[in-house]
């Protein structure tokens, strides 16, 4: 596998093109890159190593070779409005690739909005970011991290990978299921009403649904029972006083 920038026929997706890269900063950003210099989107960037990873908030993502590391660049996904409802099309499309690599059934809970779990361990990342082009596109990239033979001792979380739980998946392999099941997700997605579908399935996975948890907001923290994702994706919190909230962002944490 060479650094250059030979784009193929994505796995079993052949509207989609990838590059396969040995070691880069980060996949979400030369998808930025790309974007920048005029790539016209569905475009997959795969890499054994990143030296500068990232998850979300800023925070760094370990990325020892062995592991997946993969983003998607999308040029103007349609329907714009409903970009926020990604992360969630995203989550599902890779817990069903974990599922179909590793040869299980619903291995994976989701844990909101798009973090995958097993028996309570981190196992993946998935990181969206987005960025208006100068000529007014809009580039959208979903970054993928997942723990395929090794994991970093987390601070805010206990974490795990495949190889650990007992299943033998490379990052290739991972990477094929991954890129077909993303690419179902996104055309269920972008059909009228298609989120409902994409909804209903990360509900089935959803992890912590009806107990009580902790979401951190910045500096604030609410406690109460994880109700529901309303029609949009975003958590309802249902408060000791009765009341319903809705989160649109945050950390959640089982109450300690």
């Amino acid at each position: 596998m060479s650094n250059s920038r030979m784009e193929h026929p994505a796995p079993g997706v052949p509207d989609f093109r990838f590059e396969a890269h040995e070691s880069v900063g980060s996949t979400n950003s030369l998808c930025f890159e790309r974007a920048r210099a005029g790539s016209p989107g569905n475009l997959w960037i795969r890499s054994e190593i990143q030296t500068e990873g990232r998850g979300r908030r800023g925070r760094d993502w370990a990325s020892p070779g062995g592991n997946l590391f993969a983003s998607l660049l999308l040029i103007n996904p349609e329907p714009a409005a409903r970009i926020g409802e990604l992360p969630l099309a995203a989550a599902v499309a890779l817990a069903e690739a974990v599922d179909k690599a590793a040869g299980t059934l619903q291995l994976v809970k989701l844990k909101w909005p798009n973090d995958l779990l097993v028996e309570g361990a981190k196992l993946s990342g998935i990181l969206l970011e987005a960025e208006t082009l100068s000529d007014g596109r809009q580039a959208v990239v979903l970054g993928f991290g997942v723990n395929c033979v090794s994991h970093p001792p987390l601070s805010l979380y206990q974490a795990t990978d495949l190889r650990s739980l007992g299943f033998q998946v490379s990052a290739e392999r991972l990477f094929e299921t991954l890129t077909s099941a993303m690419a179902d997700q996104l055309a269920q997605w972008r059909q009228t009403g298609g989120f409902e579908t994409v909804r209903r399935a990360w509900l089935k996975r959803a992890a912590h649904l009806g107990n009580r948890i902790t979401v951190k907001l910045g500096q604030e923290e609410i406690t109460g029972i994880f109700a529901d994702l309303d029609a949009r994706g975003h958590l309802v919190l249902r408060q000791d006083d009765g009341r319903q909230r809705t989160i649109f962002a945050g950390d959640v944490f089982l109450p300690g």
